[in-house]
């Protein structure tokens, strides 16, 4: 007979997200049994919405209540947890400065004690951000100086400490990530390469005038494919050490002009590209770049999908939204 082990579920937080749905595909490829959180109010996910997620239990669960996540945790007795649930936009985070430390801190908490309680040999990957690094010129890695530039920044730095005592203190199995872009489709517009890539699928299907706004195209990001970022969590969560940070990057800068060329080279009409003011941000870093040597020498985990495919994906993805 199988061990109880084998079919205790994995726990994915987020899993209705952007990061959590390709986690939950990659995951329901392998075979596992998963339990997907999402929040309530939200739309119900369809399982049938991607192939690799049918069969995924779902269950909204308020991650505020910790009431509610203990008994969750208690009921799902899961064997694996990949908290990936909180907030995840930078910048609306000037405006949403109590939401942005509520989702990443309290419910983290209200996660990490749970869990304590009736999990505790479980363990569990926190996705963190790059957002917590002191900006710098260079490719930053693990022991880079921290001093987040936004509340969101300061969030996820709470979060990772958080995570951090309940390793070294609580005896969790708790690995954090400091996760840089992903980007890929399914990704909401609210973030540069997607609101490009919405702008273009709109302008073909001849929704929009041919006209991109953009915002600053000079500052240059670590771009990694949403499928490798995921893959990469899978592999943490059997190779990585808990109570360690790992940086998930691609290890390479892309500069945001870069980015619109090569999705103006994939879009079926040309666009005239104009710059909001509303668009600009003069605290933006010209550059952030990360090192994943650690994930990579633990983990054997490289990227795979260049970044040309990512935004065809994503622009054909966008192409199919319009079309629904």
């Amino acid at each position: 007979m199988p061990s109880p082990r084998t079919t205790r579920p994995v726990l994915v937080t987020g899993a209705a997200g952007f990061a959590g749905s390709h986690l939950v595909d990659l995951l329901a490829r392998e075979g596992e049994p998963i339990v997907g959180w999402y929040r309530p109010g939200g739309d119900v996910p369809d399982p049938a919405g991607h192939d690799g997620r049918r069969g995924v239990m779902w269950h909204a669960i308020e991650l505020l209540d910790q009431e509610t996540v203990r008994q969750a945790v208690a009921a799902t007795r899961p064997s694996a947890v990949y908290h990936l649930a909180g907030a995840a936009h930078q910048g609306s985070s000037w405006q949403e400065s109590d939401t942005a430390l509520a989702l990443n801190v309290r419910a983290t908490h209200h996660l990490l004690e749970a869990l304590r309680q009736h999990a505790p040999d479980v363990r569990v990957l926190v996705t963190g951000s790059a957002a917590v690094y002191r900006a710098a010129a260079v490719s930053l890695e693990e022991d880079a100086p921290l001093a987040p530039a936004s509340p969101y920044g300061l969030s996820k730095l709470a979060q990772e400490l958080l995570a951090m005592r309940a390793a070294q203190d609580d005896g969790l199995p708790v690995i954090v990530t400091r996760s840089f872009n992903h980007i890929g489709p399914g990704q909401s517009p609210a973030y540069f390469a997607s609101s490009f890539a919405r702008q273009l699928a709109r302008v073909e299907a001849r929704l929009a005038d041919p006209v991109i706004s953009v915002g600053n195209l000079e500052p240059r990001r670590d771009l990694t494919d949403v499928r490798d970022t995921v893959r990469a969590y899978r592999l943490l969560m059997t190779h990585g050490r808990p109570g360690r940070t790992y940086n998930v990057c691609s290890g390479r800068a892309y500069a945001i002009r870069e980015v619109l060329d090569t999705l103006r080279q994939h879009a079926a009409r040309d666009v005239e590209v104009r710059v909001d003011q509303a668009r600009l941000r003069p605290t933006d870093q010209p550059l952030v770049l990360g090192n994943p040597a650690r994930l990579t020498a633990e983990t054997g985990w490289r990227p795979e999908i260049p970044l040309s495919r990512t935004l065809a994906d994503l622009l054909a993805w966008h192409r199919t939204q319009l079309s629904e």
